[in-house]
């Protein structure tokens, strides 16, 4: 590998001003730059239409840190989960969830979690560091290619809903979203992205000054903060009101969609009292759904998932109370892909 610059953090005026001032021409920039952002270049080796010459002068001078695929398995529901692998060793997943009507990806932002929230496998793992945008674009194009092969379609959503809370990775998260959605490159409708928040009171309301185009989903999982904190350990510094503000302040600066996530755990917030106070923040957030997720077990977490009985009973009583509400059945829970379930956890 060489000790050089990452060429993906090149624009692609950068670029250019690069060739020429190897004597080469404007348009070998333009090439160049169709490796990295259309055509997912893995290696300076795969630009064929580059000179091997220059080939070799760009591998020499930059470094391509592009992501690889560690393993893949598939559910028998049909959701796909792959492992990555980084330049330096890491592991990470990403899934594709296919319906009838949509493909969705889910990407990690994180490689592990510094948050620990309590129902969450990657909450049991360190967080070993941030990704860079390039690697969390890199996800986006395997799994857009993974999905015409596997599904004859590619991706039509993206959920930054995998490892890590993406909020703590605020910049990287921003530019995999600006190349995603570029013309010049996967030109994906930001209407089509939705980031997961644990909810980071600051960030949101950041989120509203830049005025992104995204939706954003919370995840709340308990509506009142004393329940939260013994779940959700970001609660006590971002608790129920700051949030209720900054979503409000989101929405006031980009009107864009926000999801409330909530997962239920039995005995622990699923009783009507609960679904009567989650009707109460549901009010005082712009909020158009309400996602009620089924929990799904993992090793070495207490909880349990809430039987179908309580299930319909939390949700009617959220209908009733014209809570947009939906419940959100898990897929690829045989291969540890489910909601919750992301540990890198080796395949049988």
């Amino acid at each position: 590998m060489s000790a050089g610059k990452n060429i993906r953090t090149l624009t692609l005026p950068q670029l250019k001003e690069y060739f020429e001032s190897i004597g080469d021409k404007k348009f070998r920039a333009i090439q160049a730059y169709e490796w990295l952002w259309k055509k997912n270049a893995r290696s300076f080796d795969d630009m064929s239409n580059l000179s091997l010459e220059l080939r070799k002068k760009l591998a020499e001078e930059f470094e391509l840190n592009a992501m690889t695929v560690d393993t893949t398995q598939h559910s028998s529901d049909g959701t796909l989960k792959s492992r990555f692998k980084t330049f330096d060793g890491h592991l990470l997943e990403g899934v594709i969830i296919p319906t009838e009507k949509r493909n969705t990806a889910c990407v990690s932002s994180q490689i592990g979690c510094s948050l620990a929230c309590k129902f969450c496998a990657t909450g049991l793992m360190d967080r070993k560091r941030n990704l860079h945008f390039d690697e969390i674009y890199d996800q986006v194009a395997i799994l857009n290619e993974q999905s015409e092969k596997m599904y004859g379609t590619g991706l039509t959503n993206i959920v930054y809903m995998g490892m890590g809370e993406p909020l703590l990775n605020y910049n990287n998260v921003l530019k995999s979203i600006e190349k995603i959605t570029a013309s010049d490159s996967m030109a994906m409708s930001p209407k089509r992205i939705t980031v997961s928040t644990a909810g980071v009171a600051k960030m949101i309301k950041q989120l509203g000054d830049d005025k992104v185009r995204f939706n954003l989903a919370l995840s709340l999982h308990a509506a009142n903060d004393e329940k939260r904190n013994t779940i959700m350990a970001i609660n006590e510094t971002n608790n129920i009101a700051a949030l209720t503000e900054a979503l409000n302040y989101f929405y006031e600066q980009t009107k864009n969609d926000i999801t409330l996530e909530y997962v239920l755990l039995k005995g622990v917030n699923d009783s009507v009292e609960d679904a009567e106070e989650l009707v109460k923040v549901y009010r005082k957030i712009p909020t158009h759904l309400v996602n009620v997720i089924e929990f799904n077990p993992v090793s070495g977490i207490p909880f349990l998932k809430s039987d179908e009985d309580t299930t319909q009973v939390f949700t009617d009583y959220l209908a009733k109370n014209r809570v947009n509400v939906r419940v959100r059945r898990s897929r690829g829970k045989d291969i540890d892909a489910a909601c919750g379930q992301l540990a890198n956890k080796k395949s049988a």
